[in-house]
């Protein structure tokens, strides 16, 4: 399992940190990949809550493996009553110590519960350094991306901004009307309002990404990864069958263990068990003293754990069902995540190939021309519009396929390798 999860950082840290980051501010206040999954899984409260239900498990072993303790008795009889009763004269003074002794497996059940429930508890954190891993890499792949829209926006405000003396030597020339410089104002402010909001969002980004990391307020200004890393993935059938190796399903094979002892236990409790004492008695009257020898054994007329037995053994019958629905849940997570991989990887891989080269080309070819009064200011702006639209497509692309990323190693347990195809 240590593999498993060094594997996911790895996985999605070849994914995002193979080249620097383009828009950091500096080394010291730029989060990467690896550092945001190591500060995560050492500050995750989640973590820590089950590393101590480990550390109760060890403590519920080491209970069950102990022994009842004994009991030690004192009586005093025929004392303090009336005329020959009403000293010591004729006291009757038993010590007696006496020891129950477990029949039927008792013990050994409670240990093997006890053993099953530490597996499970395992297991369980196993699960959940999983989801703390894919969590703190899809809010770091999301973070990365609103970063990147910013600096996109950014850069179509400069370029609409560059527009501006054109327009107006059109307008001196007596090319264009007045009324050009109001459109392009009106593009950039726009422009300048969508730039507010993705600044805004990224804020978001980066508060969230720093409490996933144990932050408060978050201690980097920006965070470097390469977001155009992408690779077709893997067959669905090959990632489905590392899923069924994570801990969600594998720690059944704990909880069947767990609840077969328990119903061990429950056989268990409907045989009696037998409590032996020895004491020692002082007769004052004669001055004599005697050994007493017991032996208890409750008879099971009426309570043998029947009630018991059964909601142990349907307890038990229902660990497959209840494995089988975590299997389709699982399934179903897997199959939605990597539908969602698949169509990102195509759309931004589409894009990238087609779409923005011929909304560049156009926009070049228009702008050149627009200097020359072969086209329109509206032709100008429709082009510039276009080209930022696939730009900021392809951008939620990337993201979405970096998010399904992290999600699917996280429910796999284990790095995906991608096919180089595009890089």
């Amino acid at each position: 399992m240590l593999f498993r999860t060094r594997a996911l950082a790895l996985g999605v840290a070849i994914a995002l940190l193979l080249a620097p980051a383009t828009h950091a501010k500096s080394a010291s206040r730029t989060l990467t990949l690896s550092q945001a999954l190591s500060r995560a899984v050492a500050s995750s409260p989640s973590l820590a809550a089950a590393d101590r239900e480990i550390g109760a498990a060890s403590g519920r072993a080491m209970q069950s493996a102990v022994f009842p303790n004994p009991a030690l008795s004192f009586e005093l009889d025929n004392a303090f009553g009336s005329r020959s009763k009403r000293n010591l004269d004729a006291a009757e003074t038993t010590l007696q110590i006496s020891q129950l002794f477990e029949l039927g497996g008792k013990r050994d059940a409670r240990m093997a519960i006890a053993a099953a429930e530490g597996d499970a508890a395992r297991w369980e954190r196993a699960a959940t350094r999983l989801q703390v891993l894919a969590e703190a890499a899809e809010a770091f792949a999301r973070t990365l991306g609103a970063q990147r829209r910013v600096s996109e926006l950014e850069d179509q405000v400069d370029d609409l901004d560059r527009l501006t003396p054109l327009l107006q030597r059109r307008v001196a020339a007596g090319a264009s009307s007045s009324a050009e410089i109001s459109r392009g104002r009106l593009a950039t402010e726009t422009t300048r309002v969508e730039l507010a909001k993705a600044r805004a969002a990224f804020q978001s980004a980066r508060r969230e990404l720093a409490v996933l990391i144990g932050e408060t307020a978050p201690s980097f200004a920006a965070v470097g990864g390469d977001l155009s890393r992408i690779g077709a993935p893997p067959s669905f059938d090959g990632l489905m069958a590392r899923a069924l190796q994570t801990p969600q399903l594998t720690r059944f094979t704990a909880v069947m263990a767990q609840r077969r002892a328990l119903l061990a236990a429950a056989r268990a409790k409907a045989v009696p068990d037998i409590t032996a004492g020895v004491a020692w008695r002082r007769y004052e009257e004669d001055r004599s003293n005697a050994a007493l020898v017991s032996l208890s054994v409750p008879l099971p007329l009426f309570d043998r754990n029947q009630g018991g037995v059964i909601e142990a053994q349907q307890t038990l019958a229902k660990t497959d069902a209840e494995r089988a629905a975590s299997r389709n849940a699982l399934t179903v997570l897997v199959g939605r995540a990597y539908e969602a991989l698949r169509g990102s990887y195509e759309e931004a891989r589409l894009t990238r190939g087609n779409v923005l080269p011929v909304a560049r080309e156009a926009y070049d070819s228009i702008r050149s021309g627009y200097a020359e009064g072969r086209y329109t200011l509206l032709e100008l702006l429709d082009a510039r519009a276009a080209l930022s639209e696939a730009s900021l497509k392809e951008i939620d692309a990337l993201v979405s396929f970096h998010a399904s990323l992290a999600s699917l190693e996280g429910l796999t347990g284990s790095a995906l390798v991608l096919s180089r195809r595009d890089k």
